[in-house]
C-alpha cells in the first residue's frame, strides 16, 4: 500500500465512522424543516456527543422534560409557583414537554380549577365576614314597614336590597373595629385568621353603605334617603362606638327599628311605628345576649331576654278584627316565633354557659323572619307573611355553614 493510499484512507476515516453511525441509528435521519427553529430540531446521537458537556445536558432536558418542572414552578414561564404545587408532579412535567423551554404558556383545565378553588375561598371568606345567611331576616323589617304602611308595592325590593347592603356593611364593619379583640377571643374569624384584611374589610364596609344609601334613594326617593342616611350613620356609630357599651344594646335596636320605617317611607310612616318598636324590642333582647356569647353569662339574663320575647309574641299577634284563617295566622306564627327562640333562651338559662347564649343568639336571629312574618300577616298581608316565615328553616340551614353569629 503507497503512502498516498495510506493517506487517502486516513483522510477518509473521519466520514466512514460517521457513516457507520448513521447506519447504527433506529430511525434514519430526517432532513431539517426550514419553518422549525433551530431549537426545536433533534440533534443527532454523533452531534450530541461532539457538543460541550454543558450544551449536552441542557439538550438532555430538552428531550426528556424530567428538569423542566422546577423551572415551571419556580415562575420562570409565568406560572406562579403556588398553581404548579396545585397540579401535581406529573402536570408539571407534562406541561414542559408539551410547552418545551421558552415557549408561551397554556393555561390548562387544572389552571382554571385551581383559580375557581380560590375565588371559591374568598368568596366564602367574605361572606363569613358579612355573616351573609344573617342578611335572610333583614328584608322582612322592610317588608312588615311597608305593609303597616300600606306600601307594598313594586318599590318595595328595592328598599328591601338597600337594607341587606347596609346590614352587610355593619357586619363587615363591625369585624374591623373588633379585629383586636377576636385575635385573642374569636382567631378564627376571617380578618384574625388573615384571610382577609382589615383594609379589605373597611373598603368593603364603605362601599356596601354607600350602594345601601344609593339604593334607597333610587327606590324610595327623598323620603327613603332620608331614612336611609339615619340609619346607615346609626350603624357605624354602633360598630365604632356603641357597641361595648351601655347603649349598645338600645342602639342596635334603633337600627332595626329604622330599617322597618325604611320599608314605610313611601307611605304614611306613623302607621308602621308599633312595628317599628316591636322589632326593635325583639333586637333588644339578641343584642343583650350576643355580649355574653363568647365569655357565658348568668341566667338572669336569659330568664329576663326571654320574658321580652313572650311579650314580643304577644305584641305581634295582636287583637285583630280579621276572621277565618286571617285572623289565625298571625296568632299561629306569634307561637312559631316563641317556641322557636323561646326554647333556646330557656336551654340557655337552664346552662347559661357559651356555647347555649351563642345558640340562643342564633336563634334570635334566623327567628327573626317568623316575627316578621306575624306582622306582616297582622295588617291581612297573610300570604306574604307566610313567605316571610318561611325563610327562618332556610336561615337555619344556611347558619350551619356559615355561622349568623
Amino acid at each position: 500500500m503507497t503512502a498516498q493510499t495510506e493517506a487517502q484512507r486516513a483522510a477518509a476515516l473521519p466520514a466512514a465512522r460517521a457513516l457507520r453511525a448513521a447506519q447504527g441509528q433506529r430511525h434514519p435521519a430526517r432532513p431539517a424543516d426550514p419553518r422549525q427553529s433551530p431549537a426545536r430540531q433533534a440533534p443527532s446521537s454523533d452531534l450530541v456527543h461532539l457538543m460541550s458537556p454543558g450544551r449536552h445536558e441542557l439538550l438532555k432536558i430538552h428531550r426528556s422534560g424530567a428538569a423542566a418542572a422546577p423551572m415551571r414552578a419556580s415562575g420562570a414561564d409565568g406560572y406562579p409557583a403556588a398553581t404548579m404545587r396545585d397540579r401535581g408532579p406529573g402536570a408539571q412535567a407534562g406541561s414542559a414537554v408539551e410547552s418545551g423551554a421558552g415557549a408561551p404558556s397554556r393555561r390548562t383545565g387544572a389552571d382554571v380549577r385551581s383559580r375557581g378553588g380560590r375565588w371559591a375561598a374568598t368568596i366564602r371568606d367574605v361572606a363569613e365576614l358579612v355573616r351573609a345567611p344573617a342578611a335572610l331576616s333583614v328584608p322582612g323589617d322592610v317588608i312588615a314597614g311597608a305593609a303597616a304602611a300600606g306600601t307594598l308595592n313594586r318599590r318595595t325590593p328595592g328598599l328591601a336590597a338597600a337594607s341587606v347592603c347596609l346590614y352587610w356593611a355593619g357586619m363587615a364593619a363591625n369585624d374591623w373595629a373588633d379585629r383586636e379583640l377576636d385575635a385573642v377571643e374569636r382567631p378564627e374569624r376571617p380578618i384574625p385568621s388573615g384571610r382577609v384584611s382589615p383594609r379589605a374589610a373597611l373598603g368593603l364596609a364603605a362601599g356596601l353603605t354607600a350602594a345601601g344609601v344609593g339604593l334607597a334613594a333610587w327606590a324610595g326617593g327623598r323620603r327613603g334617603l332620608a331614612t336611609a342616611v339615619p340609619l346607615a350613620a346609626t350603624v357605624w356609630a354602633y360598630d365604632v362606638k356603641a357597641k361595648n357599651t351601655a347603649a349598645g344594646p338600645a342602639v342596635m335596636a334603633a337600627c332595626r327599628g329604622l330599617d322597618v320605617l325604611l320599608g314605610a317611607s313611601g307611605g304614611r310612616a306613623g302607621k308602621a311605628v308599633p312595628a317599628a318598636l316591636t322589632v326593635a324590642a325583639h333586637t333588644y333582647t339578641v343584642t343583650a345576649l350576643s355580649r355574653r356569647e363568647v365569655s357565658g353569662a348568668d341566667a338572669t339574663l336569659p330568664m329576663a331576654t326571654l320574658a321580652g320575647t313572650v311579650a314580643v309574641a304577644a305584641t305581634a299577634a295582636g287583637a285583630s278584627r280579621r276572621k277565618g284563617w286571617r285572623a289565625v295566622l298571625p296568632v299561629a306564627l306569634a307561637g312559631w316565633y316563641l317556641t322557636h327562640y323561646g326554647r333556646a333562651q330557656a336551654r340557655a338559662a337552664a346552662q347559661p354557659d357559651a356555647a347555649r347564649v351563642r345558640a340562643a343568639v342564633g336563634s334570635g336571629i334566623t327567628g327573626l323572619p317568623t316575627l316578621q312574618g306575624t306582622l306582616a300577616a297582622r295588617t291581612g298581608a297573610g300570604v306574604t307573611g307566610l313567605a316571610l316565615a318561611a325563610l327562618a328553616p332556610l336561615a337555619r340551614r344556611l347558619v350551619r355553614r356559615i355561622s349568623a353569629t
